[in-house]
């Protein structure tokens, strides 16, 4: 069975949630022209998000991160996103001597070790690289919604983030069967791993599929508590110094 058949299913007030996220992403690109960018992690929010933006002719960039450690069916959807909407995708990267540093020193697997090197491995191939798609930008675009886990059942519609930019979150209200069923209607292109039940998809040693009746995020770091699966994309930096005192220096 297909994501489309599993979850696709509009909530009553879909319509009106749907005009409430497409005025919040015009309102991003007249507030920020030329100076705002969907983070795209390429998961199914995103694509719904940039289906949104391509329909409606936004002057909204689209960047994602190359980890160096996502699942082949990942990064094919930059192609597709290009091949389907006109729209080059910009590819951000962790810095290749820090990654050389960082695996030479802690292995492979230094994601399983520990707590401290886990996050510190997010902050090298996600954090470091995200910086730099947002160092020219005001404002950026998510594809976070309040439905996804319970330390995010509180995300904004927008909000003011730790280094002064607006962050939108246009899908904040939307429901997993609101994302699929607008999929559905509109012939989005997705990750093919949804059909492989990974609501949540990240990089490979770290995503893994989950069964009926979990979390949509517990195939996400499901080695540690729920508490602390977070990359750090979405918190303010204050609060993962490990992380970042952890990272390899020269």
């Amino acid at each position: 069975m297909s994501a489309i058949e599993l979850y696709a299913r509009k909530s009553a007030d879909f319509d009106a949630k749907l005009q409430r996220t497409v005025t919040l992403l015009q309102q991003a690109a007249a507030e920020h022209p030329a100076r705002v960018v969907l983070a795209t992690s390429l998961g199914v929010e995103d694509m719904v998000l940039a289906d949104l933006i391509a329909s409606h002719g936004l002057p909204i960039a689209l960047g994602t991160l190359d980890t160096g450690m996502l699942h082949a069916q990942t990064l094919a959807l930059v192609e597709r996103i290009r091949a389907h909407y006109g729209i080059t995708v910009e590819v951000y990267r962790p810095q290749s001597e820090a990654v050389v540093h960082f695996v030479s020193r802690h292995g492979e697997r230094a994601m399983y070790e520990s707590i401290d090197l886990r996050k510190a491995c997010c902050a090298m191939r996600k954090l470091e690289p995200l910086a730099r798609m947002l160092a020219s930008r005001s404002a950026w675009v998510t594809g976070l919604r309040r439905e996804q886990s319970s330390d995010r059942g509180a995300v904004a519609l927008r909000e003011v983030d730790d280094q002064g930019r607006t962050k939108f979150s246009p899908l904040a209200e939307w429901t997993l069967g609101d994302v699929w069923a607008y999929v559905a209607e509109h012939g989005v292109p997705y990750n093919p791993l949804h059909d492989e039940f990974y609501p949540s998809i990240g990089c490979a040693p770290c995503t893994r599929a989950v069964a009926a009746g979990e979390d949509f995020r517990s195939g996400r770091w499901w080695w540690e508590s729920e508490g602390q699966k977070e990359c750090g994309l979405h918190v303010h930096h204050d609060e993962h110094p490990a992380a970042v005192a952890a990272l390899p220096r020269g």
